[in-house]
């Protein structure tokens, strides 16, 4: 197994140097799975900003030959959870196959004032054929 910690070229860059955007833990059979740090995105909407974090997580993804569709697990943090359905909605044009794990949670405030959802994914990378 390794490991590698990571902030692609051509993704959104992190919010802070102090912190590396995707773990890749690579397995022998050449899999491997992604785990991507919690991601912000600017917005005047909770809308607005899911749309640019999924936007966001997408390039990250790809960045390691991995799309949306390859997420397992996603954990949404959001400052009003009243507007989970807001969330949700967009959400759904993003992960359009079978839905993965998933956690959602109202936290009551997140890294950046402004910010009003924050998500982090794993994503699993089958092997090469």
């Amino acid at each position: 197994m390794k490991v590698i910690l990571d902030n692609p070229a051509g993704a959104p860059r992190p919010a802070s140097p102090y912190y590396s955007q995707v773990a890749r833990v690579e397995h022998a059979d050449g899999s491997a799975l992604l785990f991507v740090s919690g991601q912000i995105a600017e917005g005047a909407t909770l809308a607005d900003q899911t749309r640019g974090i999924f936007e966001g997580l997408d390039a990250l993804l790809r960045a390691h030959g991995a799309t949306l569709a390859d997420v397992i697990n996603i954990r949404s943090y959001l400052t009003d959870i009243g507007k989970l359905q807001e969330y949700g909605a967009v959400r759904r044009e993003f992960l359009t196959g079978t839905p993965p794990t998933s956690m959602t949670f109202e936290a009551s405030r997140l890294f950046r004032p402004e910010a009003q959802i924050e998500i982090e994914v794993v994503a699993a990378v089958p092997a090469p054929e």
